[in-house]
């Protein structure tokens, strides 16, 4: 846990949502929703047209959202975060090659944390000098500084 707090120490974070809690963060007022407004209010959000698509399709195919709602959202979510490219990087590996683009991002970007509920980018908990945590690590990692 200690590696982990690094990323905490200034007060501007590079943070990355997996796109997991994003959607929770819309579908409820809980912990994921206190995560992303804090993301956006205290650190720089970093996402990718990816991820902005998955979440655009999340949000109407689980959440049933309508079209305009959606695109709400994700109009939104590009105007409070810097949108960068995920391209591919060699070398890096992980269970759920669905999740290759997050770790692209993270390397291309020299995102701090990611944040996500996915167990397949947990179990790394950290890729190069990115943190890998849970909303949950997030959040008492910001109460504890």
């Amino acid at each position: 846990m200690a590696d982990r707090r690094r990323c905490f120490q200034g007060h501007i974070v590079k943070v990355i949502l997996d796109t997991n809690v994003i959607i929770a963060a819309f579908a409820t007022q809980g912990l994921c929703h206190l995560v992303l407004e804090s993301v956006i209010a205290h650190h720089e959000l970093i996402l990718s047209e990816f991820i902005l698509a998955e979440v655009n399709d999340k949000l109407r195919q689980k959440i049933k959202l309508p079209l305009v709602r959606a695109n709400e959202i994700t109009v939104f979510l590009k105007s409070h975060s810097t949108v960068g490219r995920d391209p591919g990087v060699p070398g890096l590996n992980c269970r759920d090659k669905d999740d290759l683009p997050i770790l692209f991002l993270a390397a291309f970007t020299g995102a701090d944390v990611i944040i996500s509920e996915d167990e397949d980018l947990l179990i790394l908990g950290s890729i190069s000098s990115t943190a890998i945590v849970s909303p949950r690590e997030f959040w008492d990692m910001l109460r504890n500084k």
